[in-house]
């Protein structure tokens, strides 16, 4: 754990971010946690200097930080090579007895569906009226005048409306579970921040939030109770032994309670703005779960295999293949500037070595999930409810075989991609009107 260690002390402890002006002129300190507020703010100066400051920052220690990635790499080549493993990725993916093939194919799909990531680019750059599109413009909010307040009250009432489609059983112990003590509601002074489920045999699941009355907060409150939901099934129907579950099937359950959420909200959404609000918000899911983390996935996999080959890869080849990546995912719509280069420097998962692409497998999976739920209706919830009994009772890609998914093909993620399509096409359409 050395090297993740090292890179935690630089990252959390020993990098000082400088300040600066926000868009009223105050000077404020730059930090992690501050960054993507300052991201989503209008004054594009106020973007850009959040941008550059933060990664000139991260630049002062690119030399040390690519010693520490690079140390990790070699820890993974060496853990592989001692138990006769063939590569580093064949290794930890044989730790949930992943098929190869499934990250081959997630990275293949998600290539072929690259246009659709520069076609949304351009929609944004449209949207926004700008000239050019900066990687620091991509979370400017592209719909404006909208601040959806959702008491907690009432997002609990809507949140257990829109799980409707999983049935009577499944809308009661949710609700039973919001009503009964499982969610630590408001933010307190001392409690820490973010959103968590914590599941323990054979005890209710315990949810933490920190709950502000935003659309957001009202989506965090459905994806967490997904995690709870499938706790909750899993206590029920295995024995302790087999009761958790691998992240590869994690955020399945999770997600797909943020489909069937977003489902039901645009289908009542009465005005244009509201509704084009919500198709962004599900296109930001998919590019920042799908099209983002399979990027990071495909990174890590050309530089252990670049390592593997016996080349020796210092910060410049690594901020180097991080660039033609960019290029590539995010299309000539996007000026890929040169700082977003180093972001593989303040990416912690590089150092859980073939873990992130579970998160684009797992949104793939639970938008084809949802899409069965609401075409097929009853079988397809009598497999999902099977899906969250399940437990780690079989090996994860066996257990979506069952629920109706196999992610062995390439159809998952294709189905998934078709979704984003027909999403976008609607944005792109309700935009020309």
């Amino acid at each position: 754990s050395a090297p993740d260690d090292i890179y935690s002390m630089i990252t959390n402890a020993d990098l000082k971010f400088p300040s600066i002006k926000d868009a009223d002129g105050n000077e404020v300190e730059l930090s992690e946690g501050r960054y993507i507020q300052f991201m989503e703010n209008r004054d594009r100066r106020v973007r850009r200097d959040a941008f550059e400051t933060l990664y000139g920052t991260y630049n002062k220690q690119r030399n040390t930080l690519a010693t520490c990635l690079m140390s990790s790499v070699k820890k993974d080549i060496f853990l592989s090579r001692a138990r006769h493993y063939p590569t580093s990725r064949a290794f930890y993916l044989d730790d949930n007895n992943i098929p190869e093939a499934v990250y081959d194919q997630l990275i293949e799909v998600v290539h072929e569906h690259n246009p659709l990531v520069h076609r949304y680019m351009r929609l944004r750059k449209e949207a926004l009226g700008f000239g050019d599109l900066h990687m620091y413009d991509i979370y400017t909010p592209i719909v404006k005048g909208v601040d959806i307040k959702v008491p907690f009250e009432e997002a609990k009432k809507t949140v257990a409306v829109g799980m409707a489609p999983l049935g009577p059983d499944y809308v009661k112990a949710l609700a039973d579970g919001m009503d009964g003590g499982w969610i630590d509601v408001p933010e307190n002074q001392g409690k820490t921040t973010g959103a968590y489920c914590a599941s323990v045999y054979p005890g209710p699941p315990f949810v933490l939030l920190n709950y502000n009355d935003s659309l957001d907060d009202m989506f965090t409150l459905a994806h967490e109770m997904g995690h709870a939901m499938h706790g909750w099934y899993s206590f029920k129907h295995q024995p302790h032994i087999y009761s958790g579950h691998r992240i590869f099937l994690a955020e399945v359950a999770s997600t797909l309670n943020e489909c069937l959420l977003l489902d039901h909200l645009i289908k009542k959404a009465t005005d244009k703005t509201t509704r084009l609000y919500l198709l962004n918000h599900y296109l930001e899911q998919f590019r920042g779960t799908v099209f983002r983390q399979t990027m990071f996935a495909e990174f890590e996999q050309i530089i252990h295999a670049k390592v593997e080959g016996g080349e020796a890869l210092g910060a410049d080849a690594l901020s180097a293949i991080y660039h033609d990546l960019n290029v590539a995912y995010y299309g000539p719509e996007m000026t890929v500037d040169a700082p977003i280069d180093l972001e593989w420097g303040r990416i912690p998962h590089f150092y859980m070595p073939f873990y992130v692409y579970q998160y684009a497998t797992g949104f793939s999976a639970a938008v084809a999930l949802s899409q069965q739920i609401l075409k097929e209706g009853a079988p397809a919830v009598k497999r999902y409810i099977n899906f969250l009994s399940s437990g780690e009772s079989k090996y994860p890609i066996d257990t979506l075989k069952d629920a109706g998914v196999d992610m062995t093909s390439p159809e998952p993620v294709r189905m998934a991609l078709e979704v984003f399509r027909n999403t976008l096409a609607e944005m792109e359409n309700l935009l020309e009107r």
